[in-house]
């Protein structure tokens, strides 16, 4: 396979169904993170075009056609998505290369192809949107219906654009809602493309609406907006806290999908020779700018230095390089800061008496912002770069004694989004799986995600799930009718039968309290037409 590095126009807001500037015509640069160079501008919105936003996404919901859609319909709009998605996959995946610096052949193979998924399976479930009756002891027709909940921030990170935009819009428009997209401000070129691609594919105009810019300025204002009816965010905890805390202020409803510290466990009877590939995938994809990455190895002891032998052999040969190499495995880091960031927690591994086994400096090549894939050893459990997210290509290796031992040290940091465990004894892996602080556990593999699959965190990772029918929960509203079946009124107006519920005994209380003022009853004073009293 082999795809070009793109040429990009400059970008505008979506808003409305329309490209336009933003209001203060200002702009922001977007840089290759292979190269450091500058390959476009985006819009530099502001508070006021996510009012502009807002006020289309209201208005679409309110008056537009999408939520009260027929679900079917939807559905054939979604697949069109996808199909569109799989007839541009190497447009797509060479704009996501370039913004993102993964390497062309994962954006091809995993995150496009992820995205047209995606829609094909809420496509499915936007005809699932079904509502249930209730059987009252009382004569009425109880039934719910699941409604949209209106107008959705959608908040995303840097690392992958295109899935974490599509598991929160997919589900919502299957759903019926509009949304408001704020895409993270180093990495918005797929969420203009996006836009493009679901106009073409049918969403109306106002349905989708997509505001570049910084992501401070541009979030406040999302989820502070009393347009916005919920917002569904990921990034980082300390982000993510402050996003809650300011939507609980209206008390909209929030999704949050925030940082991991995955623990990866290889026991004893692990095939290690398996285990290995699983372990060097789960800290070097996405150049470990993966929240459910597993940068922490635990290993029993009894395989320990074993292991990291062979770390120390084959993490030098995993091929890191040009993101549009088809060898490439590896990319550079998705910016100057995020780099910076890594080098810090090594250093301070190193001060807190860390070995590096490999790796544990940058790599230049381009100008890029690469770094070496790291191993590092001898890290007491408190160590700062054991117990907080690098999000680098970093793994921290300790050794443990027993079953019991690992749990304890798997789940003792802040967070709880992914876990995995090395074993071939079937029991262990489910008496392990359920002991883990963790919203996705993998077994003898890493990163085995499907639309089918919901993940999320535990603790500080978060709460809500993305993906399955469950993400589809989060953006519906449960309503209850209940329709009066009544008797005529000389039926219904008889004695309540012992048994028959609360419900039935205020029916049949209130019925003879009518006819009490109504007859006339020598208890109220006589009838209401002759002044008595009720």
């Amino acid at each position: 396979m082999s795809v070009q590095r793109p040429h990009i126009e400059p970008g505008s807001l979506f808003i409305g169904g329309t490209w336009r500037d933003a209001e203060s015509k200002e702009r922001r640069d977007v840089v290759d993170p292979s190269t450091g160079r500058v390959v476009t501008t985006v819009a530099e919105a502001d508070g006021a075009d996510v009012a502009a936003a807002v006020a289309a996404a209201r208005e679409a919901f309110d008056t537009g056609p999408w939520s009260r859609t027929p679900a079917r319909e939807r559905a054939r709009v979604l697949h069109r998505v996808a199909d569109l998605v799989r007839e541009r996959a190497d447009e797509i995946a060479a704009v996501e290369s370039l913004d993102v610096g993964k390497p062309v052949s994962f954006s091809r193979g995993v995150d496009v192809e992820t995205v047209a998924e995606t829609y094909e399976y809420y496509s499915a479930q936007a005809q699932s949107l079904d509502g249930a009756t209730r059987q009252l002891p009382i004569p009425a027709h109880a039934y719910t219906r699941r409604e949209p909940v209106g107008v959705v921030g959608a908040i995303t990170p840097f690392n992958f654009p295109l899935i974490l935009s599509t598991s929160k819009f997919a589900p919502a428009l299957a759903a019926g809602n509009t949304i408001v997209h704020k895409p993270a401000d180093e990495t918005p070129l797929s969420a203009l493309l996006m836009a493009e691609i679901l106009a073409d594919a049918g969403v109306p105009a106002g349905v989708v609406n997509v505001v570049t810019g910084s992501g401070p300025v541009l979030g406040e204002a999302l989820v502070r907006h009393p347009g916005i009816d919920k917002i569904a965010f990921t990034g980082s905890t300390r982000v993510g806290r402050l996003a809650a805390s300011a939507a609980g202020e209206q008390l909209k409803p929030v999704t949050m999908e925030l940082g991991g510290n995955a623990p990866h466990i290889v026991f004893e009877d692990a095939d290690i020779g398996k285990a290995i590939g699983a372990i060097i995938k789960a800290f070097v994809f996405n150049t470990g700018q993966f929240c459910m990455g597993g940068p922490r190895l635990l290993v029993h002891r009894s395989l320990h230095d074993t292991t990291l032998g062979i770390l120390a052999d084959a993490v030098p040969a995993v091929p890191v390089g040009d993101p549009f190499d088809p060898a490439t495995v590896v990319g550079p880091m998705a910016g100057e800061r995020h780099l910076e960031n890594v080098e810090r927690f090594v250093k301070a591994a190193v001060e807190d008496g860390g070995r590096i086994v490999v790796g544990g400096e940058r790599m230049e090549l381009n100008g890029g912002y690469y770094y070496k894939p790291t191993v590092i050893a001898g890290l007491d459990n408190d160590a700062r770069t054991v117990q907080e997210e690098i999000f680098g290509p970093v793994l921290t290796v300790q050794p443990f004694d027993t079953e019991e031992e690992a749990i304890a040290l798997a789940n003792s940091t802040p967070y709880g989004l992914a876990a995995g465990l090395q074993t071939s004894d079937l029991a262990r892996a489910h008496r392990v799986a359920a002991r883990l602080d963790a919203g996705i556990v993998w077994v003898n593999d890493w990163a085995m995600l499907d639309p089918a699959v919901p993940f999320g965190g535990v603790k500080q990772s978060g709460y809500g799930r993305e993906s399955g029918p469950e993400a589809l929960q989060a953006y519906t509203r449960t309503k209850s009718v209940v329709i009066s079946l009544a008797c005529p009124p000389d039926i219904a107006r008889s004695e309540p039968e012992v048994g028959r519920g609360n419900g039935g005994l205020v029916v049949g209380v209130v019925a003879r309290a009518v006819d009490a003022t109504v007859e006339g009853d020598p208890g109220t004073g006589g009838s209401a037409r002759n002044g008595g009293r009720w």
